[in-house]
């Protein structure tokens, strides 16, 4: 692995209302370029793309030639919808070079994801509670949406769950299904895929259904693909499924990510697994904190190790350097991302380094 390695950091840059219910008044300009060391962990601020409105997640072709970010807005040129911008990657700087823009048919658009031959984008709206499935063309440009599924739903929680809320798209070991966890509606949707032409990119099945009032936020695989982890965003729980590779799922586990009782709110947000499988994280929003659990090598039932101090406020976006041996840590609401070393031996985090950042929300190595 390379000394010096680049982190793409999406932001906010215009005021954003929440699910919540709350205003974020955000601070910052675009699309930020970091350094960071592998050696030491320490990160660097190097740059900003300016000029791209609420580049809040982002995603990189399996090429590395391209990126993807989501126009988190609730309208744009008078229409409810947000929109998903297209840049190239200049490999010798890092600086991007805007390509163009399309819409996804849902507003704020929160999570994109990209299939493995680069063919296909996938966009999470989160407000309508929709998926936007996008075809790139060969030069990296976006073409108008070939198929938007609206979810349909709501769950028992008046305040979040009043309608569906979609929130991520992630896929299995070679593609054949991709999984949208909707917060709104208690369900993860599976979908068949068919990149080889024509309009249904994505074919519905059987959703998972989970414990109602949940929140479903996002899932990662573990080595093996067939253990699922699922963060619920408002049950603080992640839960784990057997997945059998054919788009169903068994639950076999629900650990809560507060080890003792917390009296403020609190909601999940990221998860995710180092490159080994060993162990695993999550952020909570509210506590402020990253949970550590060990993973079972044969079961994949997680074992609850430690939870450590974010270094911030509002751990949105977290992700684990390529070698498994940092992590760091985007906290929104106190504009800082945080470094913290990964104790091999136990998981544990240690901070090595805080950097000023406005407004961060997602994390992207490169």
């Amino acid at each position: 692995m390379k000394n010096k390695l680049w982190i793409y950091v999406g932001t906010y840059t215009l005021p954003i209302l929440f699910g919540t219910g709350e205003t974020l008044q955000s601070k910052g300009h675009g699309i930020d370029l970091l350094e960071f060391d592998s050696p030491t962990g320490k990160i660097e601020y190097l740059s900003t793309a300016e000029g791209v409105e609420n580049p809040s997640y982002l995603v990189i072709s399996h090429s590395k030639k391209y990126l993807y970010a989501v126009n988190e807005l609730k309208t744009f040129n008078g229409e409810a919808t947000g929109t998903v911008s297209a840049f190239k990657i200049n490999r010798t700087t890092g600086q991007l070079e805007f390509i163009n823009r399309q819409k996804t048919g849902g507003t704020d658009p929160c999570h994109v994801n990209i299939n493995q031959d680069d063919t296909f984008l996938f966009v999470s709206n989160y407000m309508s509670g929709s998926i936007c499935v996008l075809p790139v063309a060969e030069n990296g440009s976006l073409l108008e949406p070939c198929q938007i599924i609206q979810h349909e739903g709501s769950s028992i929680n008046s305040r979040r769950q009043t309608g569906p809320h979609a929130h991520s798209l992630v896929f299995d070991k070679d593609n054949s299904f991709a999984f949208v966890p909707d917060l709104g509606i208690d369900q993860m949707k599976v979908y068949k895929t068919n990149f080889e032409g024509g309009r249904a990119v994505l074919t519905e099945c059987n959703p998972l259904k989970v414990f109602p009032g949940s929140g479903p936020r996002h899932c990662e695989f573990n080595t093996d693909f067939h253990h699922c982890y699922l963060i619920n965003e408002l049950g603080s729980s992640i839960s784990l499924f057997y997945y059998d590779g054919h788009g169903n799922f068994e639950l076999i586990q629900t650990v809560s990510t507060l080890a003792k009782p917390f009296s403020g709110d609190n909601i999940c947000a990221d998860i995710h697994l180092t490159p080994d499988g060993k162990y695993l994280y999550g952020s909570n929003r509210g506590h402020n904190s990253i949970v550590t659990y060990l993973v079972d090598p044969s079961s994949g039932k997680l074992s609850y190790l430690t939870s450590t101090d974010c270094g911030g406020k509002t751990p949105r976006n977290f992700a684990v350097d390529p070698g498994g041996r940092y992590l760091i840590a985007a906290n929104q609401d106190s504009d800082n991302i945080v470094s913290f070393a990964i104790n091999s031996r136990s998981g544990a985090l240690t901070e090595v380094m805080r950097l000023e950042s406005p407004t961060p929300v997602c994390i992207k190595f490169f």
